[in-house]
């Protein structure tokens, strides 16, 4: 409950703080390089040298590379189709392409599925959705930013992309068995914690609630495929082609019908891609998930 206060709290005081004429509104930049360099990697030491691998883990991970894979042909396709600009079409990929696996995630397949859950929840998250927008996520936002591809830059800015980076570092930490000493994972954790309140502060800073804005229609579309569309790809393709019935595969459908990654909107603003739809994604994803993940809730109990 304590989270989904948070959420609110952080979303309306960067709504408040943009009547303040005083407040530098622009300061959501610094926020989201703080979450991108400092908080994401943070998440990422503390919780991938943790988790133990098996065959069984390949669902959970794979539902969000899936998602996110079948969200780049969906809108670049039909964004070249109907003439969209390349902003769009990379804002529109990575926010509805990516679930808020984590902060929403984490507190609502808690209440939902118990403790256990979270062991599913942390797979689809960290070694799943994270590290998708930490290297496709960086690719889509590099690519379909201003100025010509170029592959050799694209490439360069994944590589030394800092969650990336730490991701590395995780996974051979994993394989060597090896983990931080408490007093330092107790510090990610604090870090890592900073994420939500930074991150919901930042889309605030940046929400508009024009009705003549043209990104009403996008918005539509895009939580169409995040709320909608990709949970039900996941169920068909889980349950009924590779007939899994388990819980694990409950709690992932949940996940991915979870509202848009604050992370992949902070991405997409950072390099120019629709800022104001971006947070329009997250800021009217948030509520109306909350409607949607009870209806889906209802669906996967008959799995």
């Amino acid at each position: 409950m304590n989270n989904f206060i948070l959420i609110f709290f952080f979303l309306f005081l960067g709504l408040l703080l943009q009547r303040v004429k005083q407040f530098p509104t622009h300061i959501y930049k610094t926020l989201n390089k703080i979450v991108i360099y400092f908080c994401l990697p943070a998440i990422t030491l503390y919780h991938i040298p943790k988790i133990k691998w098996s065959n069984e883990l390949l669902f959970p991970i794979g539902s969000g590379w899936i998602t996110f894979i079948l969200a780049f042909v969906f809108f670049h396709f039909l964004g070249k189709r109907l003439g969209w600009s390349k902003k769009l079409i990379g804002c529109l990929i990575l926010t509805a392409g990516l679930s808020n696996s984590s902060f929403l995630g984490y507190p609502i397949i808690e209440a939902l599925f118990g403790k256990k859950g979270l062991e599913t929840a942390v797979l689809v998250d960290q070694p799943g959705t994270f590290v998708v927008v930490s290297t496709l996520g960086v690719f889509v936002a590099a690519f379909y930013s201003k100025g010509s591809p170029d592959t050799l830059g694209i490439i360069k800015k994944i590589i030394f992309f800092p969650p990336f980076i730490t991701f590395v570092t995780a996974c051979l930490m994993n394989v060597f068995q090896f983990d931080f000493h408490e007093t330092l994972q107790s510090a990610f954790l604090k870090i890592g914690s900073l994420v939500t309140p930074l991150a919901l502060l930042s889309v605030g800073l940046q929400l508009t609630f024009d009705r003549k804005s043209q990104h009403w229609k996008f918005l539509r579309l895009g939580l169409l495929y995040k709320l909608i569309i990709a949970p039900f790809v996941i169920l068909f393709l889980y349950v009924f082609v590779f007939k899994q019935h388990s819980e694990a595969i409950q709690i992932t459908i949940m996940e991915m019908a979870m509202a848009p990654m604050i992370t992949g909107a902070i991405l997409a603003s950072t390099y120019g891609l629709k800022p104001k739809l971006s947070s329009m994604m997250i800021g009217f994803g948030i509520p109306i998930s909350f409607v949607t993940l009870a209806v889906w809730y209802f669906v996967v109990r008959f799995i």
